[in-house]
């Protein structure tokens, strides 16, 4: 009798073993993670989205560090190692091509393409959050003449100086775009008008302060006019931008470098 209890026991304690090692195997065999990779494949070769792209991409990575303790799959565990490192590879540099892609290269300021995702993020969060978003065009004062008069060399670093000035002055949650040519669209996260208006004069006046253009003996100031608008809740971007351009419009007719703000 005792010795019948002695084996149940035995058999009990072989029976928990084995169930805790094939608990550490994962539940994939080889041809099921083949499949899996190529449909990972299908989907990347259907999509354009660098962030929808390394979504998949981390998935893939997660799931080929999940093999390390499979036989099956691979025989070695330094083809994890290279598989893994292939992956990181490719997620990094397709990291940089979205950075390029949405960047403006002579500024340094967020494109068009750069400036739709962000207002996408920042609209949603203001939404969820019941918060404002400023949204302010600047359009740079006599540009066209400096250009013409002075050569574009001058005019692109007009350009970067702004932007210059506009990224040192601004909070690290605000946002400067390209809008295209010498007109610019800055996001400023949860800020009332008045704060938002105080934050662009702000700009006007390091921008004057620093940098400006000798010509003919003259030394002429950078200045900008823009147009303050304070996004509705749900509101479009175009919808937000196309209020702050008609009061840009107004701080060009009145005597330019001042912002106005814009009819809700």
């Amino acid at each position: 009798m005792q010795e019948a209890t002695k084996q149940k026991r035995m058999l009990r304690l072989v029976k928990s073993t084995n169930a805790i090692k094939s608990e550490q195997k994962p539940m994939i065999d080889s041809e099921d993670y083949y499949k899996q990779v190529e449909r990972y494949a299908e989907q990347i070769r259907k999509t354009n989205n660098a962030d929808e792209i390394i979504g998949i991409l981390d998935i893939v990575l997660s799931e080929t560090r999940g093999l390390r303790f499979s036989d099956e799959v691979f025989t070695a565990q330094e083809q994890v190692k290279r598989a893994e490192q292939k992956i990181e590879s490719l997620k990094s540099e397709l990291e940089q091509l979205r950075g390029l892609v949405q960047t403006d290269q002579m500024t340094g300021a967020f494109n068009r393409r750069g400036l739709e995702d962000i207002f996408k993020r920042e609209a949603a969060r203001a939404d969820r959050n019941a918060q404002s978003l400023g949204v302010v065009l600047v359009d740079l004062d006599n540009f066209k003449q400096i250009n013409d008069n002075l050569g574009h060399q001058y005019g692109d670093s007009v350009l970067i100086n702004f932007v210059t000035v506009a990224k040192e002055t601004l909070r690290p949650s605000d946002i400067v775009a390209r809008f295209g040519g010498e007109e610019f669209v800055i996001l400023l996260p949860d800020v009332e008008m008045q704060d938002a208006l105080t934050v662009i004069q702000r700009i006007q006046n390091n921008l004057t302060k620093n940098y400006s253009i000798q010509a003919d003996n003259q030394t002429l100031p950078i200045t900008f006019s823009a147009g303050v608008a304070l996004r509705s809740f749900g509101e479009h971007q175009n919808s937000v931008i196309s209020r702050a351009d008609k009061a840009l419009y107004q701080a060009k007719r009145t005597g330019k470098n001042r912002a106005i703000p814009a009819l809700i």
